[in-house]
C-alpha cells in the first residue's frame, strides 16, 4: 500500500502551523506542516459532540488522537491519502501565468535505484494534479548519496556511503532519472531543470552525458556561506546558475515518518502501536520521495503557495 502525505499550503496554514525563521531547514518545515495538517484534518472530522479543545501556550490540543484514521483519510486506488484531499486547499489562487512555480524532488535513501525514475513520475503527477497545473517553471532533483562539500569541493561532492551502491551504480541511476527529466522538458512540463549538490568533478562527468543540460545547480554550503571559487568559475564557464539552499538531503527519515503516523503522543494514529489492538495499519514503512513546491507571484515576488507532498510504501504484514 502507498501512503500519500500532504502538508497543504504552509504559507496560509492558519494558527496551528508553527512559524519558524526563514532560514529554517526544510525537514523541520515539512514535519511541522504534516503534523499540523494531520491535526487539523482530524479535528475537522470529529463529531461535534465529541469535541474537546483547549489552548495551551497559544497552541490547540485535542483528543483527536482517538479519532479513527479512516474518518480523515481516503483510499484512492492503491493509495491512502493522508489526509483526505481537500479541493479547496489545493490549486493556485490566480492564473498559472501569474506564478513562478518551482518543484524540488528529494529521492530518499534506502530506496531501490531502479525505482527512482518511477518515483519522479509519481511525484510530478502528484504535483500537477494537486495544484491543477500542466507545467512548472523549474524542476530540481536531489539524489541520495550526493552531498556537496564546500570544504572539499574537488572530491566531487560525493557521499555515496549514504546509500548501498557503488559510485558507478549511483551515476547510472542518476542518468536514468535525468532521461525522464529531459522528457518532461521536451513535453513542456518543466521549462527549466536543475540538479542539487553536484560538485565540479561530478558535473564534468555528468554534463557530457546529457542531451538537455540542467540550467541550475543547487548547493548547500552549510555554515560557510561562501561558495568555493572553483565551482563558481566552472558554473560560469558552463552556463550553470548556482543557487544555495538550506535543505536536508534525507528530508524524511524512516523513524521520523513512523513517529508522525504512529500512535504515540505526537502521532496521527494511522499506524498501529504494540498496544493498539486492531486500530491502525501495520507493516514495514519505507519513505520513497518528498517533493517541495513553491509558487511565487511574479509581479510581487511574494511566495503565495508553498507545501510538500510525500510518498511511502507500507508493506503490510511485515515486521516494523
Amino acid at each position: 500500500m502507498k501512503l500519500k502525505l500532504s502538508t497543504s499550503n504552509v504559507i496560509n496554514g492558519g494558527t496551528s502551523i508553527v512559524r519558524r525563521p526563514a532560514s529554517e531547514k526544510s525537514n523541520v518545515e515539512l514535519v511541522n506542516g504534516l503534523r499540523s495538517n494531520f491535526a487539523a484534518s482530524k479535528e475537522a472530522s470529529r463529531p461535534s459532540e465529541d469535541a474537546d479543545v483547549t489552548l495551551v501556550n497559544g497552541q490547540t490540543t485535542t483528543k483527536s488522537h482517538t479519532i479513527p484514521y479512516t474518518l480523515w483519510t481516503t483510499m484512492e486506488n492503491d493509495s491512502l491519502n493522508v489526509p483526505s484531499n481537500d479541493p479547496q486547499a489545493t490549486g493556485l489562487a490566480e492564473e498559472r501565468s501569474e506564478y513562478d512555480l518551482t518543484v524540488k524532488l528529494f529521492l530518499l535513501p534506502k530506496t531501490l535505484l531502479p525505482n527512482w525514475r518511477r518515483h519522479l513520475q509519481e511525484a510530478m503527477a502528484t504535483v500537477l494534479q494537486e495544484l491543477s497545473v500542466d507545467s512548472i517553471d523549474l524542476l530540481i532533483v536531489s539524489f541520495p548519496g550526493v552531498t556537496f562539500d564546500a570544504d572539499s569541493e574537488d572530491a566531487g561532492g560525493c557521499a555515496s556511503n549514504k546509500i548501498q551502491a557503488t559510485e558507478s551504480e549511483l551515476f547510472d541511476a542518476i542518468l536514468d532519472v535525468w532521461q525522464e527529466v529531459e522528457k518532461l522538458q521536451v513535453k513542456g512540463v518543466a521549462a527549466k531543470t536543475g540538479i542539487a549538490e553536484f560538485g565540479r568533478e561530478r558535473l564534468q562527468e555528468f554534463l557530457p552525458k546529457t542531451s538537455r543540460r540542467p540550467a541550475v545547480n543547487q548547493i548547500n554550503v552549510r555554515d560557510a556561506c561562501v561558495v568555493p571559487e572553483s565551482i563558481m568559475q566552472f558554473a560560469k564557464q558552463e552556463g550553470l546558475e548556482l543557487l544555495t539552499h538550506n535543505d536536508c538531503t534525507n528530508i524524511l527519515p524512516r523513524g521520523t515518518l513512523r513517529d508522525l503516523l504512529g500512535d504515540g503522543p505526537n502521532g496521527a494514529g494511522v499506524l498501529a502501536g504494540p498496544d493498539s489492538g486492531g486500530n491502525g495499519l501495520r507493516g514495514d514503512l519505507r519513505p520513497e520521495w518528498v517533493v517541495k513546491y513553491t509558487a511565487v507571484v511574479r509581479d510581487r515576488g511574494v511566495i503565495e503557495h508553498k507545501g510538500y507532498f510525500a510518498s511511502a510504501e507500507l508493506s503490510q504484514g511485515a515486521a516494523s
